[in-house]
């Protein structure tokens, strides 16, 4: 049967025009059951600081992760960042702002009777990991496959009705977040300002939440680039594996 997707090219090098958006799981680390676990090889984070000094500080990370796990993880290097899906966005110059949505104290109190009926409901699935984010919450199946409905199921129940909030489904996880961020609009917000602002962006991601940054790429006419071979996307471009997406930050080092 013949394939209904597009056969994507790799992406070319990035040159001295572009701007650099990282997703980090399943980008640049490969997934873990627990993603405090994960760690980032040295040379990746060495490959990554000398595209960011070339291109004067446009290289930023577009996660699902606190910016304080960024930080951690990415250390010694500080880059900017969007972190919780693009609920946080930190610019160059270090100033961090959070989008408006799911923020107020009713919804405060919402979110952590969730987590605290996700705890319940994971104790009964060893496993499935619940990992609290501060402002958003994500349900984890990667250690329990046998358990991927009934999460999704238990997501669905606790979402209705609460306007502030939706659902954001990845790879083995889905996550409670708030209304109004995505890594598309993170991107967006990022490229009005300097360093990024006039510069063709170049977006690198793996999963569903990624594809709102493909299209803000697309969108910017820059370049959008699966990791993996998901379908349907948006993306133009791709590279097989976190591997190769290693061997090309390597060659765009220098």
């Amino acid at each position: 049967m013949a394939n209904d997707y597009p056969l994507r090219p790799p992406p070319p090098l990035v040159d001295d025009a572009c701007a650099l958006f990282l997703d980090v799981d399943g980008t640049l680390i490969e997934f873990a059951e627990d993603p405090e676990a994960v760690r980032l090889l040295p040379e990746v984070r060495q490959a990554i600081g000398r595209i960011s000094d070339r291109l004067e500080g446009a290289v930023a990370l577009i996660s699902g992760r606190p910016l304080a796990q960024l930080d951690r993880l990415f250390a010694p290097l500080h880059l900017p960042a969007a972190g919780l899906h693009g609920h946080q966005v930190r610019g160059l110059g270090g100033q961090t702002h959070a989008v408006d949505g799911g923020t107020d104290s009713d919804t405060s109190q919402w979110l952590h009777a969730v987590h605290q009926q996700a705890m319940r409901f994971a104790h009964g699935y060893p496993g499935v990991l619940v990992e609290d984010k501060g402002r958003s919450l994500a349900l984890h199946w990667r250690g329990a496959p046998h358990a991927a409905h009934e999460v999704r199921a238990f997501a669905e129940r606790h979402i209705r009705g609460n306007a502030g909030y939706r659902l954001q489904p990845g790879d083995h996880v889905v996550e409670f977040i708030p209304e109004g961020s995505d890594k598309g609009r993170a991107i967006r917000q990022l490229m009005q300002q300097l360093p990024f602002r006039g510069r063709l962006p170049v977006f690198l991601g793996d999963d569903l939440t990624d594809e709102y940054g493909f299209d803000a790429a697309n969108t910017l006419h820059g370049w959008s680039v699966l990791v993996g071979e998901r379908e349907p996307s948006a993306a133009v471009f791709a590279l097989p594996r976190v591997r190769d997406v290693h061997d090309w930050l390597q060659e765009n080092a220098y």
